[in-house]
């Protein structure tokens, strides 16, 4: 009956939005679930500076605007605590000691963001490769029969949980338990979760507490060669992160390791496989690869959307902004901006832009990006030099309902051996 309820009242608020502008911004809607870019497009064309009532904040959608909003932090807030919030919406924080650096402004995000970039270093990182490709080589050989199985459930999803679960030193035997947990932990990232979707996901973060939590208190005494060992004992002039504080970059660290890289990795080879023509481009210039992955964060980004509180009264490109209001920028609408990119609804391996802003821009840059890179990287060289075609079982697989990660329930495919 609520449910029932709730729904007559959207549809109430988004006739008169309609009325008001010519267009909605409906993010429950399962038409935007599956494809949201003819909706970013008519928000870009009729109302880019959107008011919607729904949300509760102005809904941006053009290139321009979106990355000038991520690059200036004194302006424009991650922490939802200085935005106008709904009585619910402040039943919903977390408690303050448990802010990740995600939602932190400086100058605690500096500080913490200093101390953690010491865990991913770019030598770091590179030095992962050859360890990737046998996880990703080990995992292919386990598929039973290639002319038919879930790329999702053989690579997408298994490959990103591995890479980091061992950089934070989960033994191999706690990976599911530790996937579970990593993935009902990330729905916290969705403004509209239900009550039960809630309830899930806290008690999921609590269950990963409990998990670390002695594991912190070792490495603090006796380090290893993993991040959480380099998170208890990092310093920056004296500093050091308290419990509380590694326990949060954790859970931060496995929604920027996992679901993310998941979600490229998804998005990004159902994407190729519509588009048979890039695939051979790729099959003859393999040194296109590492442009690819830029063109397929662009073209169908695994972070749709980011958020942002004004914290003075100012204008951006004229339009007024008041102190406190909310703002949600649509960053899969900025990377289809044709004032940003030529043909954007094009998909073009050999595009070679990183202007899209699928990790993000400014201090809050996503501190994963270059893991994620590497291992989209080395999927897409794997599984060409491995299968002398791949196909689609399924031609609409389907999109899980979300409005912040946009990522694939299952994706069905036929491979032929090399």
């Amino acid at each position: 009956m609520r449910r029932a309820i709730r729904s007559v009242l959207a549809g109430a608020v988004l006739a008169r939005e309609r009325w008001q502008s010519g267009v909605v911004y409906n993010p429950l809607s399962a038409g935007m679930a599956q494809d949201p870019y003819p909706f970013y497009a008519a928000l870009r064309e009729r109302d880019p500076v959107h008011r919607s009532r729904l949300v509760n904040a102005w809904v941006l959608s053009r290139h321009a605007e979106i990355d000038a909003i991520l690059r200036d932090h004194r302006r424009f807030s991650n922490d939802p605590r200085k935005g106008t919030l709904s009585r619910q919406q402040r039943a919903n924080l977390p408690a303050d000691e448990e802010f990740t650096m995600l939602f932190l402004d400086p100058p605690d995000h500096k500080r913490l963001r200093a101390l953690v970039n010491k865990a991913f270093t770019p030598r770091a990182i590179d030095a992962l490769e050859p360890h990737i490709r046998s996880l990703l080589g080990s995992l292919l050989d386990d598929i039973d029969d290639p002319a038919g199985f879930d790329l999702m459930k053989a690579v997408a999803q298994p490959l990103p949980v591995i890479v980091i679960a061992e950089m934070l030193g989960v033994p191999p035997e706690d990976r599911a338990q530790f996937k579970l947990w990593s993935d009902q932990r990330a729905r916290l990232l969705e403004p509209l979760l239900s009550p039960q979707e809630r309830a899930v996901a806290e008690t999921a973060s609590r269950a990963l507490d409990d998990y670390f939590r002695p594991i912190v208190m070792e490495r603090r005494a006796a380090p290893q060669g993993d991040i959480v060992s380099a998170l208890a004992q990092a310093e920056e002039e004296g500093d050091r992160l308290t419990e509380r504080e590694v326990l949060n970059m954790l859970r931060l660290l496995l929604i920027a390791g996992n679901e993310t890289t998941t979600n490229l990795i998804g998005n990004g080879i159902l994407v190729l496989l519509r588009h048979p023509d890039q695939v051979q481009r790729l099959r003859d210039d393999p040194s296109l690869i590492p442009a690819a992955v830029e063109e397929l964060l662009r073209f169908d980004s695994p972070v749709q959307t980011d958020f942002r509180r004004v914290l003075e009264d100012c204008e951006l490109n004229g339009f007024p902004l008041r102190k406190r209001e909310n703002l949600v920028l649509l960053l899969g609408a900025a990377n289809r901006d044709p004032a940003a990119f030529d043909d954007p609804d094009r998909f073009d391996v050999g595009r070679d832009d990183r202007s899209h802003l699928s990790f993000g821009r400014g201090i809050h840059h996503c501190i994963g990006a270059p893991l994620a890179r590497l291992e989209g990287r080395v999927v897409l060289e794997t599984l060409l030099e491995r299968f002398s075609s791949i196909s689609l079982l399924e031609e609409r697989p389907r999109f899980r309902n979300s409005i912040v990660l946009r990522g694939l329930e299952a994706l069905p495919v036929r491979c032929a051996r090399a």
